[in-house]
């Protein structure tokens, strides 16, 4: 299970060797692996956006390293994490609905330093939830079991088992009962 970590700021670079520099000796990985690792992470969650078949988004996000249980829906156009993918974990019997965005990172400008933290934290969708479309589930949040998060819900807190949440922020509205 992944933990939350401090990050670095964001600090923009001269050019792309100073960029790969700083961020393979952040991950701990040399250039060149850190590159394969980026390049490949780029095209599966490329492929995947815009795949046509479940099975196919389903495989490429867990060759990225997103972590999927069995019998998830993936809609299209979904994001799930651009740079650390490997921190969202999708439990068995989930549905994403298209344009969902699961962010697992804020990193923002070094000068937002004294106002917004800069970290990377685990996501995770409890088994049976539904998360509608166009909803953006930010770091740190969990969503417990059989929980649904309506159209357009920006969730920013840990949702609990067997609730409907919405809005922005995401709100509970009425327990669910199965």
């Amino acid at each position: 299970m992944k933990l939350k970590k401090t990050i670095p700021y964001y600090e923009p670079r001269k050019n792309l060797s100073e960029q790969v520099e700083k961020s393979s000796s952040r991950r701990k990985m040399s250039k060149f692996n850190f590159l394969i690792k980026k390049i490949k992470n780029h095209i599966l969650e490329t492929i995947s956006f815009n795949c046509p078949v479940n099975s196919w988004r389903i495989k490429f996000n867990r060759w990225r390293g997103v972590h999927i249980g069995e019998n998830v829906f993936i809609g299209l156009h979904c994001t799930l994490d651009h740079a650390y993918p490997e921190y969202i974990y999708i439990e068995d019997d989930v549905a994403l609905a298209g344009d969902v965005h699961i962010i697992a990172h804020s990193n923002p400008y070094l000068h937002f330093k004294n106002v917004l933290p800069s970290y990377v934290e685990r996501v995770s969708i409890g088994k049976g939830c539904w998360i509608g479309i166009g909803a953006i589930i930010l770091p740190g949040v969990t969503i417990g079991n059989y929980s649904i998060i309506t159209a357009s819900s920006v969730v920013n807190k840990n949702i609990p088992d067997k609730v409907a949440a919405r809005g922005n922020p995401a709100r509970i509205i009425s327990r669910i009962i199965l």
